[in-house]
């Protein structure tokens, strides 16, 4: 049956003809779609231009894209692999070739390490710059648990930026130190040297080593007990002066730590230098040949040298 009267007096309604009559938005003029939501009207407005535009290059761009290259997976013909492209591009070859070039920088950089000597690496900058680059990676690798990532140490393991040595501090040294560690079983040239164990071995009475105690807190210039120190004299020096020193201040070439300054590897309290002569401290540190190559060891050599405690 036809609507009676014309379209310009229907409300709300738009008309081509009898059997096509569309809702119209009364407040902005617009055609709906037919869907309303809690009486909300969804609008039917045309897509932009520019977004029409963009939308159909995208399109474009993703053919163009999947014909140059590797795009579609797991079809038929590539063997459970993706079309390669017209252009035969491969990220992974990419890499493979950038790593290739790479590995033989650092081959000629590390070749020209292994020629020169330590000084002459400290001396040549781009040397040196190499060395710093590995030192640091090898240093975040194998030394920063126990030295820490700046070198700072910490108890029980020693301060690499201060000047104090147990062993050798210079380039060579550390060099030396490296190389073959220190009390590492099987190298025959490993930095070696035995505490007694004065105590856990009944080497000494728990009274001589209290007082014994009281004379290296003395050694160290803090107030002890004089009695104590008057009656560990004696004992100090059958006991301890070949390797400390008559004065304490120690051997580097046995790795006699020095008793008269304020560095204490294990604690400067009264309980802890008690228990380093009851239990002794016979700490162990890696030999690094074999485990990293010569010029690795050159280059972590110079970085450990270059925080600034080094000789």
């Amino acid at each position: 049956m036809p609507l009676r009267g014309s379209p310009s007096k229907m409300k709300g309604l738009s008309m081509t003809n009898e059997n096509d009559i569309k809702d119209v938005d009364a407040h902005s003029g617009v055609e709906t779609t037919g869907h309303s939501w809690d009486g909300i009207k969804e609008l039917n407005n045309p897509l932009p231009r520019w977004w029409l535009y963009i939308f159909y290059g995208c399109i474009a761009w993703a053919v163009v894209y999947m014909v140059l290259m590797p795009a579609l997976p797991a079809l038929p013909f590539t063997n459970g692999s993706h079309t390669p492209g017209l252009r035969q591009h491969s990220d992974r070859a990419i890499v493979n070739t950038t790593m290739a070039e790479v590995a033989e920088t650092r081959r000629t950089e590390a070749n020209a390490l292994l020629s020169a000597s330590l000084e002459e690496i400290e001396t040549d900058r781009d040397l040196q710059q190499f060395a710093f680059a590995m030192g640091d990676s090898l240093f975040g690798d194998n030394c920063a648990t126990c030295h820490g990532s700046g070198g700072q140490g910490s108890k029980g393991y020693p301060n690499l930026v201060d000047d104090v040595w147990l062993w050798d501090g210079t380039l060579e040294g550390i060099e030396y130190t490296l190389r073959h560690g220190i009390r590492q079983e099987g190298d025959d040239q490993t930095r070696f040297s035995v505490m007694p164990r004065f105590g856990a071995d009944g080497l000494l009475e728990v009274s001589d080593i209290r007082d014994l105690t009281q004379y290296v807190v003395h050694l160290s210039g803090r107030e002890a007990d004089a009695e104590a120190i008057s009656r560990a004299a004696p004992i100090y020096a059958a006991q301890c002066a070949f390797c400390h020193g008559a004065e304490g201040l120690g051997d580097r070439t046995q790795g006699a730590p020095n008793l008269t300054d304020a560095e204490w590897l294990y604690g400067s309290e009264t309980s802890e230098i008690y228990d380093t002569i009851y239990n002794a401290r016979n700490s162990h540190m890696p030999a690094w040949s074999g485990r990293l190559s010569e010029a690795e060891i050159k280059a972590l050599s110079v970085y450990v040298h270059s925080f600034g405690g080094g000789e």
